[in-house]
């Protein structure tokens, strides 16, 4: 069975900020939940750091049987998921 937890970063996902929420998301991997929804709607930015926090999170859900899912991004921050590669590992819903 798979537990969803959600999380919605706001702004910039970089090297400021990439510590917090690798954070947040991993202390959200408690109890049942197996697997995070990230909301990136109202996500403008995201660097290699903020990459990095999405693979290091796919990891952990993916040790609990879970996955991760990167929800509404932007068509910039998509542009990023592609050119990296991320939606080739990771699911994306436009």
């Amino acid at each position: 069975m798979t537990t969803v937890a959600e999380y919605k970063p706001v702004g910039r996902l970089d090297g400021a900020n990439a510590a917090t929420h690798e954070a947040a998301l991993l202390a959200l991997l408690t109890g049942d939940v197996n697997a995070v929804a990230i909301d990136l709607s109202e996500l403008d930015y995201v660097s290699s750091a903020g990459l990095r926090v999405l693979l290091v999170t796919a990891k952990a859900t993916k040790a609990r049987g879970g996955s991760v899912t990167l929800k509404s991004p932007k068509p910039a921050i998509l542009e990023v998921l592609r050119i990296s590669g991320f939606d080739k590992i990771l699911q994306v819903q436009v």
